[in-house]
């Protein structure tokens, strides 16, 4: 018999504390009888002595202080799990949004799962297709990595997340593939542009989605990518599949994370954050990678838009701690019409070396991304220069590096986002780009290599040329 309690003291923001109460828990949940008979659910946050204190999921206002019954449920927040969750349109709290029948769970898993044990982690070390050349071919995405997305405000970010839910896939064996996507605080066309585009090409088949608008509770936002990755662990350590989530946008996580603590009145750190929101975004992030003894896998890409494009700001700074990499998106390329936006120089992926190499992708990939990255950034040194002293100032061979950096942009920086390059046809782009140096230039490639597949493309521009 669940007890129930009238003595609501005290509501502030989406918390409610509830005094004289016994034999509650940390992170339980509870239910909410309004006096109009309404329910509505939330989580202990904190207990002390006879106090509890209650973060309101559907928020508080209209709430009646007196007339309000609290329940304490004894359980904590839980997802009901089977494999008919692939297919399936969720709300923020894992309540099903798509018209679809309820889902009979197999089991019910706390979604307040732990980080793996580094102990029992296995490296990553696969490569993951994305079709997406700036990914693929310079910064590639490893099965276990944690790679996050660095974007701004008006920036294509969503697009980039579509296209990888579409278009990643394992190489080389056929093992099961699964996209979990989180969406926090987005808006209503936006979670129906990724509702559609799943479901017009098929991937909504593989996809188990989350939604939290931005017109939904901001409190709700602190469990969706919890309730999203408890989803992954399922599908890739019981179900032996491997999956990748999304999580967009973790800024307005860490936003509703920051409106819970002024709430709470905690003594704000860098921002009017938390001071553990370093801890909580590890708890997130974390809960990501492969498992010795496991055949699944969590590789998750997490979006966050910086406020002023600032790569300083608490959100992405922390977050590039945690993670292994990022990949930022450019408002100057943006601006150019590139699309993908992406800034190859400033983007990193710290696995790279492991996913990538003969057996993996190709024996030249590695001095090839090298190669490109040296002529990119040295095409990009000659167009400053130029901007400053004038192009009369440019050597021949500055000129020629000019040109590749904007053809380096046109054709392999920019792809249409329906576009699925395979990785030969990435690695096959960039020789063909490097074609226009001489053998001599290209300082950063074996020798054997450059003999190896350079020859058709020489062949094919001096054909070009007669």
């Amino acid at each position: 018999m669940l007890k129930e309690y009238q003595t609501v003291a005290e509501i502030a923001g989406p918390l409610m504390l509830v005094e004289q109460v016994d034999e509650v828990k940390y992170g339980h949940i509870v239910q909410i009888e309004l006096g109009d008979g309404s329910i509505r659910h939330g989580q202990i946050l904190q207990v002390e002595k006879d106090k509890a204190l209650v973060q309101v999921f559907e928020g508080t206002s209209g709430i009646d202080v007196e007339a309000s019954t609290v329940r304490f449920l004894s359980r904590p927040l839980e997802l009901g799990v089977s494999p008919d969750i692939l297919g399936r349109v969720f709300s923020g709290l894992g309540e099903p949004k798509d018209d679809g029948p309820a889902i009979i769970p197999d089991k019910l898993i706390n979604i307040n799962g732990s980080p793996i044990n580094p102990y029992a982690r296995d490296y990553p070390n696969e490569f993951i297709q994305t079709g997406i050349s700036t990914i693929d071919g310079l910064n590639p995405l490893v099965r276990g990595q944690k790679l996050p997305i660095f974007s701004g405000a008006g920036l294509p970010h969503d697009d980039i997340t579509a296209q990888l839910a579409r278009q990643a896939t394992v190489l080389g064996k056929a093992e099961e593939f699964a996209v979990v996507f989180a969406a926090m605080g987005i808006t209503f066309e936006a979670a129906q542009f990724f509702i559609d585009d799943l479901r017009e090409t098929g991937a909504i088949e593989r996809a188990v989605m989350f939604v939290n608008l931005a017109n939904d509770p901001a409190i709700e936002r602190i469990a969706t990518p919890r309730f999203a990755l408890t989803a992954a662990e399922y599908l890739a350590f019981e179900l032996d599949m491997h999956v990748l989530v999304i999580l967009n946008d973790m800024t307005n996580y860490c936003e509703a994370l920051r409106e819970i603590s002024a709430a709470r009145k905690e003594v704000p750190g860098r921002r009017g954050y938390p001071g553990y929101l370093y801890t909580d975004l590890a708890t997130v992030y974390e809960r990501s990678g492969r498992i010795k003894g496991k055949k699944g896998s969590i590789t998750t890409v997490p979006v966050l838009t910086m406020p002023e494009d600032d790569k300083t700001h608490p959100v992405p700074d922390l977050t590039g701690y945690i993670t292994e990499g990022q990949i930022i998106l450019s408002r100057p390329l943006h601006r150019k019409g590139i699309a993908p936006p992406v800034d190859v120089l400033p983007s990193l992926s710290r696995l790279k070396d492991k996913g990538i190499g003969e057996g993996k992708t190709r024996e030249d990939h590695a001095d090839l991304y090298n190669q490109l990255y040296a002529a990119y950034a040295r095409g990009k040194e000659m167009e400053e220069l130029a901007t400053i002293m004038g192009e009369a100032a440019l050597s021949e061979e500055d000129r020629r590096y000019t040109t590749f950096a904007e053809e380096f942009e046109k054709r392999y920086v920019s792809q249409d986002y329906y576009e699925n390059r395979t990785i030969e046809q990435t690695l096959d782009l960039g020789w063909e780009l490097l074609s226009m140096f001489e053998n001599v230039e290209l300082k950063r490639i074996d020798i054997k290599l450059i003999e190896k597949y350079m020859a058709r493309f020489r062949k094919a521009e001096a054909k070009a040329e007669s």
